[in-house]
């Protein structure tokens, strides 16, 4: 069996990176998530060990010590961390699997993995962005404000990810990016994975 591509996925805020995802893994069987720890209590109707791996601080920390995270950071005073041992064994199954990280993270794990496949989602527009996070009706003004300026920080950020998405046209973009992923598992190194690619092609030398 042939061990599966890493993706991190990253884009500011109301681009639509988490629709994004949904719908490549409602459409890719073999693409997954990756399961975060965290240090926050579950929300309701949230699962432990589906939506997160819920474990207190002292666990949080346990896990540091023993160098069992990709990456981790504290985020409002919750601690949220990707395992080691979660992308591991789901990418030695032969499945691909999808780090939905903020830059900084995905910066954490390409310095651990440099072959980890970086995917950034881009809205047409800041105009765009704005507009989107308008007419969610979650926000004040002023919080629409700060996260534009975050957006702005984050976007600047895409030239260190290896594909863009814009995702102007929502099915576009699912396509996009399901056609990156598809093209990642037809590399040569890829492909020679797989025993009967292995007896097919033989090279000289």
């Amino acid at each position: 069996m042939h061990t599966g591509n890493l993706f991190l996925v990253s884009a500011p805020s109301g681009a639509g990176k988490t629709s994004i995802v949904n719908a490549a893994l409602a459409a890719d069987p073999q693409l997954v998530v990756a399961v975060s720890h965290t240090t926050r209590p579950a929300r309701g109707g949230e699962v432990d060990g589906k939506n997160y791996h819920f474990v207190s601080d002292d666990g949080f920390s346990h896990m540091i010590d023993n160098a069992a995270f990709l990456e981790h950071a504290n985020v409002f005073g919750k601690r949220y961390g990707t395992s080691k041992a979660e992308v591991a064994n789901k990418r030695e199954r032969g499945q691909d699997v999808i780090l939905e990280i903020d830059w900084q993270g995905a910066q954490q794990v390409r310095l651990a993995m440099p072959q980890a496949i970086g995917i950034f989602i881009l809205p047409p527009s800041v105009e765009a962005l704005a507009e989107r996070l308008t007419s969610r009706g979650e926000d004040t003004q002023q919080s629409i404000a700060k996260r534009l300026s975050e957006a702005k920080l984050d976007i600047s950020q895409a030239q260190h990810f290896d594909y863009w998405v814009v995702n102007e046209d929502f099915d576009t973009a699912v396509q996009d990016f399901v056609a990156i992923v598809r093209t990642m598992r037809l590399q040569k190194d890829v492909q020679l994975q797989h025993q009967a690619v292995q007896t097919l092609v033989h090279f000289d030398g």
